[in-house]
């Protein structure tokens, strides 16, 4: 064997020892977050926020009053996209996904159907509903010290009943920067079955770091304590995060589990209050900064 041969040997395999010592770490931390994804049953979440609605008739009534307008744009949303897009798109995602391209396109429209729909609802048809669901859930779970922080509460059972004046400013809107990493990140769909794995892990993760926002509002923490939160508990939000995006991807149903998610958004938030919750036997930013003026 030539020196080059020889070399080139070598060369390859440093590559591939090097290529698998990543692959291992990978995996590890694949593993760790899983494991605290488990632990957390943040997951679960979004599931029982459609028990709770669905068993709480009190927390229907933002629901019943845009129900018929948001149907009739995630309708035409959705069969605008399969007509137009569909064809296009499988002739693209034939070439790397073969006879697998039929699903994986299907399941790269209802997630593009899904933004968009997510993008003009909550923008301008779903805003105030879905913050008068999240605050009449907290009501409901007996959380209305920190609901006070964010609006006037009035005397009375029915927890959409007691919603009063907004003091704090609602939910933050869809960023271009959303609408920039989805673009972004569409490509993996061209990776068969795996690409478009992590595609939804990815739309999740994005997704769940945006599903406490009112909370942190009515928290009043700053930006820097919201990060720390959000990357302390990265497994949990994004395992929120990936079942939420799933159910607001079936069409049609997709605006009765934006309701149910922020249900089960605000549920995850009393349970948190109430320290109820694998999460909270952390020290939460508001804790440890108390602790650091009193050193």
């Amino acid at each position: 064997m030539s020196d080059s041969q020889a070399k080139g040997s070598s060369l390859v395999g440093n590559v591939g020892a090097r290529a698998q010592e990543v692959a291992k770490e990978d995996y590890q931390k694949a593993k760790v977050l899983l494991s605290k994804a488990a632990k957390s049953g943040a997951f679960l979440y979004p599931l029982r926020g459609i028990v709770y609605f669905l068993t709480h008739r009190s927390l229907w009534k933002p629901f019943l009053e845009r129900l018929l307008p948001t149907l009739s744009l995630a309708a035409g949303v959705t069969t605008f996209m399969f007509f137009f897009t569909y064809l296009p798109q499988l002739a693209i995602l034939v070439f790397v996904n073969g006879p697998l391209a039929v699903f994986t396109t299907v399941l790269l429209i209802l997630n593009e159907s899904s933004t968009i729909v997510n993008l003009i609802s909550r923008n301008f048809l779903l805003q105030d509903a879905l913050l008068d669901t999240f605050d009449a859930t907290l009501v409901a779970k007996n959380a209305t010290d920190i609901v006070q922080e964010g609006r006037e509460l009035k005397s009375g059972s029915d927890p959409m009943a007691r919603l009063g004046k907004i003091i704090r400013s609602p939910f933050a809107k869809f960023s271009p920067k959303a609408i920039i990493r989805y673009v972004m990140y569409l490509p993996l769909n061209f990776i068969p079955v795996v690409g478009t794995v992590a595609f939804i892990l990815i739309q999740g993760r994005n997704r769940g770091k945006g599903v406490h926002g009112r909370y942190f509002q009515l928290k009043r923490w700053s930006a820097a304590e919201q990060r720390d939160w959000l990357t302390e508990h990265t497994a949990p939000y994004t395992s929120f995060g990936t079942v939420a995006t799933l159910l607001e991807m079936i069409p049609i149903a997709s605006m009765f589990f934006m309701f149910t998610n922020t249900v089960g958004a605000a549920l995850w938030a009393a349970d948190i209050e109430q320290r109820n919750t694998k999460m909270t036997e952390g020290t939460a930013p508001g804790l440890r900064n108390a602790a650091k003026k009193a050193e």
